[in-house]
């Protein structure tokens, strides 16, 4: 673990305080999304939040405390807007094993294929230079995703229907496998979305692979 991962920690919430606008909130999340994608961290303003949202600056800083909350809690919601909570839940969930990975890895590959989270991936490589703000990308998204992921495993372990010696290990390479070479393809610009069956045929492959190396014996 590098030095920024071990002291770096997400923003503090706001604590309790006067009850506040929930259409507001939407309003400023909803702005920041869109000019943290297209401007990136260090290109945008809290002063062009408000304006995007159609508040005041000091709305904005009473509902998310500063930018770093602010970034946060975007690329948290948008990461949530396409793999909700619900999908790791095993124990919410019904129908076979292989059904379960196969939507988990569905929502997964839309959410890292969208433009948004496209435009996001090449910022934080080109744009970006501020460790700190690849630190809270990472743990608002990529790492909360398969925190959440890792747990759905051991819980199916737990359960007896698979067989897997290292959780996180196993979790980080599911979604590697989903990525793959297409992902980077599209993050290069060389390459278009895949169509169904193309699609398809990735994620099945993704599955079964994982399946057939930490099925129970």
């Amino acid at each position: 673990m590098s030095p920024a991962s071990a002291t770096s920690t997400p923003p503090k919430p706001l604590g309790a305080g006067r009850p506040k606008d929930l259409g507001k909130g939407a309003a400023i999340l909803d702005a920041a999304k869109r000019l943290f994608t297209a401007q990136g961290f260090d290109g945008t303003s809290m002063d062009q939040i408000a304006a995007e949202a159609g508040v005041s600056k000091l709305t904005v800083y009473s509902h998310f405390g500063d930018k770093d909350a602010l970034f946060f809690a975007a690329v948290s919601a948008k990461c949530e807007e396409l793999l909700p909570p619900e999908l790791f839940m095993a124990e919410h969930l019904q129908g076979p094993l292989c059904a379960q990975l196969t939507s988990i890895a569905r929502a997964f590959f839309a959410l890292i294929t969208s433009d948004e989270a496209l435009s996001m991936h090449r910022m934080m490589l080109t744009q970006s230079s501020d460790l700190h703000v690849r630190e809270m990308f990472w743990k608002a998204g990529p790492q909360r995703v398969q925190e959440a992921f890792a747990a759905f495993v051991q819980a199916r372990a737990d359960a007896g229907e698979l067989e897997v010696p290292d959780v996180r290990r196993a979790a980080s390479q599911f979604f590697c496998l989903l990525k793959g070479e297409l992902h980077m393809r599209m993050a290069s610009g060389l390459c278009c979305a895949p169509d169904a069956c193309d699609l398809d045929a990735h994620i099945n492959a993704t599955v079964d692979l994982f399946l057939r190396a930490h099925a129970t014996r």
